[in-house]
C-alpha cells in the first residue's frame, strides 16, 4: 500500500488542473496510468474516482463563490447517467491499442479547447428549445465519453454552454463541475458493479484529487491562465503523441508489429 502513495500526488496535481480548466483531472490521470501499464478499464475506472472527488470539492468551492447555474447543471447532469452506464459496459472489451488511439484523439481535442477557451466567449443568448434538445443529446454522448475514458466530459459541456448557450466562461467551468459530479458518480457505480477499479488505488487518487479541487477552485480566481494553458496544452499534446506511438506497436491492432 505504501508504494502506491504516489497516487495521492498524481490526484492532487490532476485535481488542481481539472478544477481550474473545467475538464476534470482525467486528462492527466489516465495517460499517466496508461503509460505505467494499467489496463484501459483499470485506468478509466480508477480515474473516475478522482474525477468524482474533484467534482465534489470543486462544486463545494464554486458554490460558495456563487458561480454555478444549478438548474441547467442538474438537468444536464441527470442526462449523462444513461451514457455513463453504456460507456462502462463497452469499455470492458476495449483493447489497449484502440484505447490509446481514441484517447489520443480526445487529448488533442482537449488541448485545442484549453488553448482556445478564451476565444470562444460569446454574448449571452436565450436558450432555445432546439438548443436544449441538442444539449440533452450532447449530455448522453458526454456520459459515454466520461465513463469510457475515465474523464469528466467537460470538453463537451464547457464549449456547449459558452458557444451554444452564451454562458460566461467564469460560470461555464464551475457549472460543468456540477454536471461532472453526476457523470462521475454514475460512472464509479457502474464500473464498480462490473469489477473494474482497484479501490485502494482509486482511494488514493480520490484523496489527492479532492484536495487539489479545493486548491484549484481558489487559484482560478487569481492566477493568469495563459501560461497555464500553454503548459497544459503542450503536456497533453506530448502525451497524445506518446499514446499514438505506443499504439503502433501494440499487438492488439491489426497493423501492429
Amino acid at each position: 500500500m505504501i508504494d502506491q502513495l504516489w497516487l495521492i500526488a498524481l490526484g492532487f496535481a490532476a485535481g488542481i488542473l481539472g478544477s481550474m480548466i473545467g475538464l476534470g483531472g482525467g486528462i492527466i490521470v489516465v495517460p499517466v496510468l496508461t503509460f505505467l501499464g494499467f489496463s484501459p478499464t483499470a485506468a478509466a475506472s480508477n480515474s473516475l474516482f478522482a474525477a468524482l472527488s474533484n467534482a465534489i470539492a470543486s462544486t463545494i468551492s464554486y458554490s460558495r463563490q456563487k458561480r454555478i447555474e444549478y438548474s441547467l447543471g442538474l438537468k444536464l447532469g441527470l442526462f449523462t447517467i444513461p451514457g455513463t452506464i453504456l460507456g462502462a459496459v463497452i469499455s470492458t472489451d476495449v483493447t489497449p491499442g484502440i484505447f490509446k488511439i481514441l484517447f489520443g484523439l480526445v487529448l488533442i481535442a482537449s488541448a485545442a479547447y484549453i488553448f482556445l477557451r478564451k476565444k470562444i466567449e460569446t454574448k449571452e443568448k436565450s436558450l432555445s428549445k432546439q438548443m436544449m434538445i441538442f444539449a440533452v443529446g450532447a449530455s448522453f454522448f458526454a456520459g459515454i465519453i466520461s465513463s469510457f475514458f475515465g474523464i469528466g466530459g467537460g470538453i463537451i459541456f464547457v464549449p456547449l454552454m459558452v458557444v451554444g448557450m452564451g454562458m460566461a466562461m467564469k460560470k461555464a467551468a464551475p457549472t460543468s463541475q456540477l454536471i461532472l459530479l453526476f457523470a462521475s458518480l454514475s460512472g464509479v457505480i457502474s464500473h464498480s458493479i462490473l469489477g473494474h477499479p482497484d479501490f485502494t488505488q482509486a482511494g488514493f487518487l480520490a484523496i489527492g484529487s479532492f484536495i487539489g479541487g479545493l486548491v484549484g477552485a481558489r487559484l482560478s480566481l487569481d492566477i493568469k491562465e495563459r501560461y497555464l494553458q500553454i503548459l497544459v496544452s503542450a503536456v497533453i499534446l506530448i502525451a497524445s503523441a506518446k499514446l499514438f506511438f505506443d499504439s503502433i506497436s501494440d499487438s492488439s491492432l491489426p497493423f501492429g508489429f
